[in-house]
């Protein structure tokens, strides 16, 4: 009880502060992560440290993570995005691959006069590439933004999230067997990119049949909560009985639950159902985004150095140029090649679960790297999200794609 109480209040003060925002022309993301960071640990304790580790808080936020990743997998119909499916893809790999290479050279040139193993800066390049795309999404959606960047980041955020897990945990076994910390089996890479895919394509397939047989909105309706929620309850099964940490990406169990049911069922039912759960999904953004800032130290702002700077700066040349690049290689409309980089600047919820993994990792052997990775990344999770987020909202409006306001706010 105490629990639901604490955490509608800290909900509440979420939409507020969101609202407040938006009316002086700044996305309400913003507000929510702001509020995050207020109502969390490091501030005035709403949501402390208990509440964030209790299995009902973790399970509340898988079946959350599940429903925000609707929102992508629903745009994911195979006759929308088989033209630009190639130029998708190869602008994934050039700017994920971009990222890891520019922080990872950048690190290396830093820290060669400071004796600094190069593993570690390619650990921190792997942790780089990693895209939140929560953030973005939720600008999408307030701002119900239209356009080549909208339609290439959506469908990018699915191969984003593969590549990110294949070159950091091949960063990760390198460096363990270095520092021979254990075994670390080959087969954990594929099983964290599959394993999300499979649960939620199964339930998506599923869900679709019995799709197909009935036009009510309400049984519509109905069959997508039970089964998503089934799914993230599979997710969750299998996250803590298989791996030692739990890895796995709910939001993709999300993506392809509703990638599968979206391709079975007509377009317009398809609409139909998905104006319906919008308003839940706008919900789910609203609690994914303030359970992204609950953890973050705002004090890590006033202690940050030169390498969080540093961290910073090459990440976000890395996403910019390495978009921008694959952009003009496949010959992408203009507001692709200029603004879609900037779209992809929100970092802080992937990259501090691949930091925790990082860390443990390193901890036993050496432990002061650990904990510079550590007070590196946690400082710039703070600085970049509320810098990538007003970024990304100013890459929607240069790009021309800003058409109005999603009426969550008014709701």
């Amino acid at each position: 009880m105490i629990l639901l109480v604490r955490y509608t209040a800290a909900f509440v003060i979420a939409l507020c502060l969101g609202k407040a925002l938006s009316k002086c022309r700044l996305p309400a993301i913003l507000g929510w992560l702001i509020a995050g960071m207020a109502v969390g640990p490091f501030g005035f304790t709403v949501l402390n440290s208990a509440i964030l580790e209790t299995p009902v808080y973790e399970t509340l936020m898988c079946i959350i993570e599940c429903t925000v990743g609707l929102l992508i997998g629903s745009e994911l119909v195979w006759k929308k995005i088989k033209a630009a499916g190639l130029q998708i893809f190869i602008t994934t790999l050039t700017q994920s691959v971009g990222t890891f290479l520019i922080v990872s050279l950048v690190f290396t040139l830093a820290f060669y006069t400071a004796g600094i193993p190069v593993y570690i800066a390619l650990i921190l390049g792997g942790i780089a590439l990693a895209t939140a795309p929560a953030p973005a999404l939720s600008i999408v959606q307030e701002f119900k933004t239209n356009g080549p960047v909208t339609k290439t980041l959506i469908p990018m955020a699915v191969l984003d999230d593969m590549v990110g897990v294949v070159i950091f945990f091949t960063v990760i076994a390198a460096v363990k067997m270095h520092l021979a910390a254990g075994a670390f089996s080959p087969l954990i890479i594929p099983l964290i990119i599959v394993l999300p895919l499979f649960i939620g394509g199964i339930a998506g397939v599923i869900s679709g049949f019995i799709m197909q047989k009935t036009n009510s909105l309400a049984a519509l309706c109905i069959n997508l909560c039970i089964s998503i929620t089934a799914a993230a309850a599979i997710g969750i099964y299998v996250n803590t009985s298989i791996f030692a940490k739990p890895v796995l990406n709910f939001m993709l169990i999300g993506m392809a639950y509703s990638a599968l049911f979206s391709n079975m069922i007509p377009e317009e039912k398809l609409e139909k159902l998905m104006h319906r759960v919008n308003p839940v999904i706008s919900l789910a953004m609203t609690a994914a985004i303030l359970n992204l800032g609950a953890p973050l130290n705002y004090r890590l702002i006033f202690g940050a150095g030169f390498f969080t700077f540093l961290y910073i700066a090459s990440r976000a040349a890395g996403k910019y140029f390495g978009a921008r690049f694959g952009a003009a290689l496949m010959h992408s409309p203009d507001p692709v090649k200029k603004y879609l980089g900037l779209t992809l600047l929100p970092h802080s919820g992937v990259s501090l679960v691949f930091t925790g993994i990082a860390v443990s990792v390193l901890s036993g052997s050496v432990p002061q790297y650990a904990q510079l990775i550590q007070g590196t990344i946690a400082a710039a999770a703070v600085i970049n999200e509320i810098i990538a987020v007003i970024a990304a909202k100013k890459g929607f409006e240069l790009a021309g794609e800003i058409t109005g306001r999603e009426t969550l706010q008014e709701r």
